[in-house]
């Protein structure tokens, strides 16, 4: 037996509730550190007989009540319980509707910085053949004809064509 397996068993041998194998008793008869752990284990547990829990007060449980009642009519904590306050609810508004003119009016605030405060995604430019989908696009967008969508509704479509023959 081991040191660290003997000290498992230490506060069960010092409480009386497990006398220990012969391995155990002997183990601690051959080991001074684990001997003097025990002794001290021993004497944490003859301590503890001894004391004595004190008695409370006469009106320990008149005050305990009163506590309890007061802890529970106070409002819970956090940042919350402020908003039962008129005056910071209404500072607290204030500055979320503050915030949110300047965010979304920068560009009247930060006349020249509108540009920096844009978000630029590159997009490489990929050559596509004429015909294709993305071809098609490419043009359209080039020259801008699908800006104006008013001139779809101009089309005459044709009543014997159909979508999926």
């Amino acid at each position: 037996m081991n040191c660290n397996q003997a000290r498992e068993l230490l506060p069960d041998l010092a409480a009386g509730m497990d006398k220990g194998t012969q391995d155990v008793q002997a183990h601690i008869s051959s080991c001074s550190t684990c001997a003097a752990k025990l002794q001290g284990f021993r004497q944490t547990m003859a301590l503890l007989d001894q004391w004595q829990a004190p008695e409370p007060g006469p009106y320990f449980d008149t005050r305990l009540s009163a506590r309890i009642r007061e802890e529970m009519a106070r409002p819970a904590g956090g940042w919350l319980h402020c908003l039962g306050r008129p005056a910071l609810a209404i500072s607290l508004a204030a500055v979320i509707v503050a915030s949110a003119l300047v965010i979304g009016n920068r560009a009247i605030l930060f006349p020249g910085r509108a540009e920096e405060l844009t978000i630029k995604i590159p997009v490489p430019s990929v050559p596509a053949q004429p015909g294709t989908a993305v071809g098609d696009l490419q043009a359209l967008e080039k020259h801008d004809l699908y800006a104006d969508f008013d001139v779809l509704d101009e089309l005459q479509v044709q009543s014997d064509v159909t979508a999926n023959p």
